[in-house]
């Protein structure tokens, strides 16, 4: 008889008991009865966990007086083994074993063999499943099998019958329902607190018995062919990485894919009797077990990449493709995911959600971007959460301190919430400081600007009082969009972010997209492939190329401003010529629209980003055909230190106060000196207090940062003298082998300075 056959044959007498009107015990009984004669069984028990230990519940061939009885902790004896260590035991003589233990309330001396498996619930062992015989013998393959396919019908009955409590059905230890923190690299500073919530919920399967065993292997078989084109179309995505990492991936997941082996054992579990979503469990629980005696950490990683895909597969056969998004989120809530697009993010309440944390993301990623303009703090590279936190957990994100404390102790609870509180204080503060503008203490008047690029982000204007928007990433709506942005669209969208800002100004970034910013709809031509996409065919390199592309924005912008003051800013120019084949894309399409009589902006400012550090050097030749001039200190950064912010290692190695990248600033700053051009820094830097305050000292007069910072540098800059600090910092880049930061510190404490 083969494993499925044997398996069929319990599983047809398991229906009818199933169905019967029994209550639990009953079925219980009869179960290990129907068990036992089809195994030809002398012995059939089942054990379940009650009050954290492992209780006889059921018996053939053992004392009845034993049931409820004789009870063991996990790890005692060969079934607290099992349950411990969620494996299979298959023994020939029980007794030799290191851990067998005598119970002799149970009558079971006079066996020998004994062959166990665990009954498993939402990835925990609720229970054990054994048989024993008097003849010392190795119990067959096809008996091991049709009992583990007979332990997930008995889950089913177990989660039904509700014979564990929760805590126990979902088998937690102590170390899994005390206090834990988790560790990860801060991506989104801030704190939060809230409920987790998976961004994918776990299947639950609510059949385990076929009806009908072929329409469930058609059902298997369209999921296959859904998966494979899924991983297939995911070739061109940046979802797991990039560069060789993204690839590598891939590859795994594509011999996963395409794994008859794989396929085949979902089959024979089909072929015993199991629908198409307990039968991808069943061969799923198989592969954990085989997990948990891998040494090999790579190894490990490529059967995580397994779960990771069979997760995949149970969510396409199972119809349950939505996100928790779609489920809307009933309170505050702290959302757990391997990773996340931005279009993702944008779906969730924003009233609810107060943290994210990742397994993977960077401080690069199109997410990061948008839930910093959120104001809603990220931990990243926060590895085996799923083995930690529970759906539901309470969860403390102090994404400053890089940590986030999960089912906290009441004290730690009430500590963080005291912590809160005063940081709920200080933006309360800084909300006052909306309508005062920041003037220095010598009476300098500074600009304030805010990054944007999402029409939501405009509220934001009125919020926080700033100047005007410094930065509106115009990328924003091809990242999170399925398709092309049409022309229309774009010009609405740019319509209602002028509207919004009223009398404000709002300078518009092109697209930067390409490279480490790829749109799946939008190949990279040549760029595609690169080794290094932060420095590869991106941003204005790509828009030049593609034309059409820069023509239907230029257009849509041009529209948007009739009547208005339209501020233009072309993104990583690094020669003079590509900005003025930029500016001549816009010249053409103006001179189109005026021949068609429309509306035109009433003045056009056109400016450029200096994100790559060869501009500098013929600054002198574009700076008479610029209105204004905004270094991007992300990309710039990364540039000048050949550093990926992307790589961990890297992110927080070269500090943004070192005295490399303030001289080069600096001279920036003084290249610029009578030319009339205004000159700005946007990006992070500029938001952090500590950096602020040592731009201001250099020279700079227009900051635009993320909206959560305008409040706090408003107050940096009324308690600023800039002759003191403007002394100070000449001083200091005169010695670069000063710690530039340690003096700034000591400097701004002096003062009663607060900084970061």
């Amino acid at each position: 008889m083969t494993a499925a056959a044997a398996a069929r044959q319990i599983l047809t007498r398991l229906t009818e008991v199933m169905a019967s009107r029994l209550h639990a015990q009953g079925k219980l009984d009869q179960v290990v009865e129907i068990i036992g004669e089809c195994l030809s069984s002398e012995v059939c028990s089942i054990y379940l966990l009650r009050e954290g230990m492992l209780e006889l519940f059921a018996t053939r061939g053992l004392n009845q007086s034993a049931v409820h009885v004789t009870r063991m902790a996990i790890g005692e004896g060969l079934t607290g083994a099992i349950a411990q260590k969620v494996e299979t035991l298959n023994l020939a003589e029980a007794k030799a074993h290191p851990d067998f233990q005598y119970r002799p309330e149970t009558g079971e001396e006079k066996f020998h063999s004994f062959a166990g498996v665990p009954i498993v619930y939402r990835e925990r062992a609720v229970g054990v499943l054994c048989v024993q015989h008097v003849e010392p013998r190795r119990y067959e393959e096809v008996e091991i099998e049709a009992l583990q396919t007979t332990a997930m019908v008995l889950s089913e009955l177990i989660a039904n019958a509700e014979l564990v409590d929760e805590e126990e059905a979902r088998g937690l230890t102590a170390e899994q329902t005390g206090p834990q923190t988790v560790s990860g690299l801060t991506l989104v500073k801030g704190l939060g607190s809230g409920f987790a919530v998976y961004h994918q919920p776990r299947v639950e399967i609510t059949q385990v018995m076929a009806e009908d065993t072929e329409a469930e292997r058609q059902r298997v078989y369209r999921a296959f062919a859904r998966m494979r084109e899924q991983i297939d179309g995911l070739a061109g995505q940046a979802e797991f990485g990039v560069g060789g990492e993204h690839e590598e991936v891939l590859e795994t997941y594509k011999m996963f894919a395409y794994d008859e082996g794989w396929s085949r054992r979902i089959n024979e579990a089909i072929d015993s009797g199991l629908t198409a979503e307990a039968a991808i469990e069943r061969v799923q629980q198989h592969t954990r077990m085989r997990m948990r005696e891998i040494d090999d950490p790579l190894l490990a990683e490529r059967m995580h990449d397994l779960e990771d895909l069979s997760n995949r597969l149970l969510r396409i056969v199972s119809g349950q493709l939505g996100t928790a998004a779609s489920q809307g989120l009933r309170r505050d809530t702290i959302l757990i995911a391997r990773n996340l697009g931005p279009a993702e993010l944008l779906e969730y309440d924003r009233r609810r959600l107060k943290g994210v944390i990742l397994e993977e993301g960077s401080l690069t990623a199109h997410v990061v971007i948008v839930a910093r303009a959120m104001n809603v703090p990220v931990l990243g590279r926060a590895k085996s959460l799923r083995g930690v936190i529970r759906e539901g957990d309470e969860v403390l994100l102090d994404a400053n301190a890089g940590h986030a404390i999960i089912r906290p102790l009441p004290q730690v609870a009430e500590a963080f919430q005291t912590r809160f509180a005063k940081s709920r204080e200080k933006q309360a503060a800084y909300a006052s400081l909306r309508d005062v503008e920041p003037f220095t203490r010598c009476g300098t008047r500074i600009q304030v600007m805010m990054n944007a690029g999402l029409r939501d982000d405009m509220s934001a204007l009125a919020m926080t009082g700033a100047d005007g928007v410094g930065l509106f990433r115009t990328e924003f709506q091809f990242l999170v969009s399925a398709t092309l942005p049409q022309r229309e669209r774009q010009t609405r969208l740019y319509r209602d972010v002028l509207d919004a800002a009223g009398d404000k100004p709002v300078i518009f970034r092109t697209v930067d997209i390409g490279g480490d910013k790829s749109v799946p709809y939008l190949a990279a031509g040549s760029g595609e492939h690169d080794e290094n996409p932060a420095m590869g065919w991106r941003a204005l390199r790509l828009a030049l190329e593609r034309e059409g592309l820069m023509k239907a924005q230029a257009r849509s912008l041009l529209e948007a401003a009739a009547g208005r003051s339209l501020y233009v800013m072309f993104p990583m120019v690094s020669e003079p010529w590509e900005f003025d084949d930029a500016k001549a894309v816009f010249d053409e399409q103006l001179a189109f629209l005026r021949a068609k009589k429309r509306l035109l902006p009433e003045r056009i400012h056109f400016g450029a980003m200096l994100e790559v550090p060869a501009l500098a050097e013929v600054l002198d030749h574009l700076l008479p055909r610029l209105s204004f001039l905004s270094i991007g200190t992300n990309d710039l950064t990364q540039f000048l230190f050949a550093a990926d912010r992307a790589n961990p290692k890297l992110a927080e190695r070269y500090d943004w106060l070192s005295p490399s990248i303030m001289r080069f600033l600096k001279r920036v700053m003084q290249t610029s000196i009578g030319s009339g051009v205004d000159v700005g820094v946007c990006g992070e830097m500029g938001g952090r207090r500590l950096e602020a305050l040592a731009l201001l000292g250099i020279g700079y007069r227009r900051l635009s940062i993320t909206p959560a910072a305008v409040g706090p540098i408003k107050e940096l800059i009324r308690k600023v003298d800039l002759d003191e600090i403007t002394t100070a910092m000449n001083g200091w880049l005169s010695d670069p082998g000063l710690n530039l930061r340690y003096e700034l510190a000591l400097w701004a404490d002096e003062r009663g300075i607060e900084y970061d």
